[in-house]
């Protein structure tokens, strides 16, 4: 069954515990928090505070996507902040499994990020030590952009690399996800499926945003 991952990067932050009630209420899965740094993204979004209060708002797992340079100095602190599973990316990672080993050493999940220009043979020699690849499907730094369609051949790439080495890892998609994109990157193999602008965006609020995206996926909760 797929999962959903509404991300709060659209969020109204003035009704914010009371959309992460609704989102627990419609079905969602875990609660997406992107954190962006103004330097390996062109924005600046969220940090420590917002998880904190995320974590108080909502018994659903939290994923922080940390779109920061030296993601690695802040694992602790997001830890200790209430994530579940920390998500960096293999562009700003140098000591890419010593940052992995230590999520795990603090008892999280571990995801590494993909951006679209970049191969997914990179996570060659790690990928065995992985929970979840996550695969951008637009440029990251901004919500409500345009899915790329080139990125749905990397979703099957990574989907067969699980296969191949009979790894229970998931593939989960950020970017450009809707009522159009969501079937296709399911159908290319994501298990996962991030979404912020098609979700908050609804006009009758995310609970029921999040049942739409669920519907065209053919579920609903």
């Amino acid at each position: 069954m797929v999962k959903f991952a509404p991300s709060i990067l659209a969020a109204n932050f003035l009704y914010l515990g009371a959309q992460l009630k609704e989102l627990e209420a419609a079905g969602a899965n875990r609660i997406h928090i992107d954190v962006m740094d103004g330097h390996f993204v062109p924005n600046l979004s969220l940090g420590i505070p917002i998880v904190e209060a995320v974590r108080q708002g909502t018994t659903l797992p939290v994923e922080v996507h940390l779109m920061i340079e030296h993601p690695e100095r802040y694992l602790e602190d997001f830890t200790r902040a209430g994530s579940d599973q920390i998500i960096v990316h293999q562009e700003v990672s140098p000591h890419l499994h010593r940052t992995i080993q230590r999520v795990k050493d603090l008892g999280k999940k571990i995801s590494v990020a993909l951006n679209p220009a970049t191969p997914v043979l990179v996570l060659d020699d790690i990928f065995t030590e992985l929970d979840t690849v996550l695969i951008m499907t637009v440029n990251p730094g901004f919500g409500g952009q345009r899915f790329i369609e080139s990125t749905l051949s990397k979703i099957r790439h990574v989907r067969q690399l699980f296969r191949n080495r009979h790894l229970e890892g998931e593939v989960e998609v950020d970017g450009g996800v809707d009522l159009h994109t969501a079937p296709r990157a399911i159908e290319a193999g994501a298990d996962v499926l991030v979404a912020g602008s098609s979700i908050f965006n609804d006009p009758q609020g995310p609970g029921s945003g999040l049942r739409q995206l669920q519907g065209c996926c053919g579920q609903i909760m």
